[in-house]
């Protein structure tokens, strides 16, 4: 069986899962239809490892159809077009369907039924992945082992090691690109004029 026909099965498999909701392990059922999300493919050499679906990408079934989305295409340097081919960029979130919302109406954690289930299965599906942009605490656990209790600061200030490693797939962290971390972006001023042009560049490498 070829690396593509076993992708597709995956996907397949993927796009049909139900587990949230009719065999959870550890919350509740989740309490709307799933819509799992994923963009993928064999020929892809970035992948971008995020959280979980929002209201408007549960909504659009595309990943990053939201503001974050654009703000994320920002630090990249590629536009929507480039984006969005999925021979060249995957797009794996940490729970492919949207998790819910909170009491005060923020997203949740993506579920844990997910990653357990598929993350293997998909990125063994994908031998071309050369860069792993892990997205937030969740990726970063799951991507970087030893970056688990450190902190989002302190796990991104590692970006230069980790880029430099010779490991396959290499994996670098990134804040989320969410309004909430505005703050974080204003203290750290750092990461968009020090780590984001090098990302343009490694980017622009993989996607050409």
């Amino acid at each position: 069986m070829s690396a593509q026909e076993t992708l597709d099965e995956v996907l397949h498999e993927l796009r049909a899962c139900r587990i949230c909701r009719d065999a959870p392990r550890y919350l509740p059922p989740l309490p709307h239809q799933p819509r799992p999300v994923i963009q993928a493919s064999v020929t892809a050499r970035l992948c971008i490892a995020g959280q979980a679906p929002g209201t408007r990408v549960h909504a659009s079934g595309r990943p990053f159809t939201d503001a974050s989305g654009v703000r994320l295409r920002r630090w990249l340097g590629i536009d929507e077009t480039v984006f969005y081919d999925s021979a060249r960029v995957a797009v794996v979130p940490m729970g492919h369907c949207f998790p819910g919302q909170d009491a005060k109406g923020g997203d949740l954690p993506p579920r844990r039924e997910c990653a357990p289930a598929w993350r293997e299965r998909v990125f063994a599906a994908m031998p071309r992945i050369e860069l792993v942009l892990a997205i937030g605490r969740y990726a970063q656990d799951w991507h970087l082992a030893e970056g688990k209790g450190r902190g989002l600061t302190a796990t991104v200030a590692d970006w230069r090691e980790l880029l430099a490693r010779p490991v396959h797939p290499r994996v670098v962290p990134l804040p989320h690109p969410s309004w909430r971390n505005n703050a974080w972006l204003r203290l750290n001023p750092w990461f968009e004029a020090e780590l984001v042009p090098v990302l343009q560049r490694e980017v622009a490498r993989l996607v050409a």
